[in-house]
């Protein structure tokens, strides 16, 4: 599948931007100039060989914020997509087959998850348990699992009823046995794309969190603390929300675009339309485009 993402233009790109974001959550901390959380008396200053992005209300850098930051949503968005693939994806799976009261227990509780405003769930866990980003996202990644579930439910449903595995239950084979060899196979490209998609859900998630300053204690710098903060100085900075909110946009874009290029590439239609693509490239150029032969004339 891997391969198959990275032959359209579309996967290559996603690919490429979600690995810089990975990157700057490694190292962003390290690569960071100055120190993200050291207050000056050059506040609100302009963009300098010294602050790429000037500096804010407290004097601190913001380009060393912005990078020390993208930890926070980095690792906030994998754990709000982690946490919805472990709750939903399995259930999903073994509602297929064992038996109709798990069925309507996951489905009824499906149901209910889906009702549940996540974000509001999410600022009311962080109320009862204090202020912590790691228990909000397993909260909302919970609340998030309805989408694994029905995705993987219905990939299973698919799978299910194929001759082949019918004849592995007629012969013997344990539930395991079938999920590993047969279904996992089948339910996986769905699950990648509900994945992604996730992944962006979860970027938004922890921006909206950050931005109410909810979920990480401050001074600590978030992408979408950094928004909030400099909004209230437009007067003065009127530049200076565009980095964080370009960051959490081209992030959820490309997380988006990476699903669709997987989506794609998946399934029977997925791969007709790869080998119709390598077919094309391999096509010989018919337009006439070589050396035109040389004409002959008499005087």
């Amino acid at each position: 599948m891997v391969r198959r993402v990275l032959t359209l233009t579309s996967g290559r790109i996603a690919v490429t931007v979600l690995a810089v974001i990975a990157l700057l959550a490694v190292l962003g901390p390290l690569l960071a100039p100055q120190d993200p959380l050291a207050t000056s008396d050059n506040t609100l200053a302009a963009v300098s060989g010294s602050h790429w992005l000037g500096t804010d209300h407290l004097g601190r850098d913001t380009f060393s914020r912005l990078l020390d930051g993208s930890r926070v949503s980095v690792l906030g968005s994998l754990e709000v997509a982690l946490t919805a693939l472990v709750v939903g994806v399995v259930p999903g799976i073994l509602s297929v087959y064992l038996g109709r009261t798990f069925e309507w227990i996951t489905l009824r509780l499906a149901d209910t998850l889906v009702a549940l405003p996540f974000l509001l769930f999410a600022v009311a866990v962080i109320a009862l348990l204090g202020n912590g980003i790691t228990q909000a996202m397993l909260v909302t990644g919970a609340l998030v699992s309805p989408l694994f579930y029905r995705v993987a439910r219905a990939a299973t449903l698919a799978v299910a009823r194929s001759p082949y595995v019918e004849a592995a239950i007629i012969a013997g084979a344990s539930v395991g046995w079938i999920v590993r060899r047969h279904v996992w196979v089948k339910v996986l490209p769905p699950i990648a794309v509900a994945l992604a998609q996730t992944i962006g859900v979860g970027f938004i998630i922890v921006s909206s969190l950050t931005f109410l300053g909810i979920g990480v204690q401050p001074p600590a710098p978030t992408w979408g603390g950094l928004l909030a903060s400099d909004l209230g100085y437009l007067s003065y900075q009127p530049w200076a929300p565009l980095a964080p909110a370009l960051l959490i946009m081209v992030t959820v874009w490309a997380a988006n675009l990476l699903a669709d290029a997987i989506r794609d590439v998946s399934g029977e239609a997925g791969r007709a339309f790869v080998n119709q693509r390598r077919a094309r490239a391999d096509r010989p150029d018919t337009t006439g485009s070589g050396p035109e032969p040389a004409t002959t004339g008499g005087a």
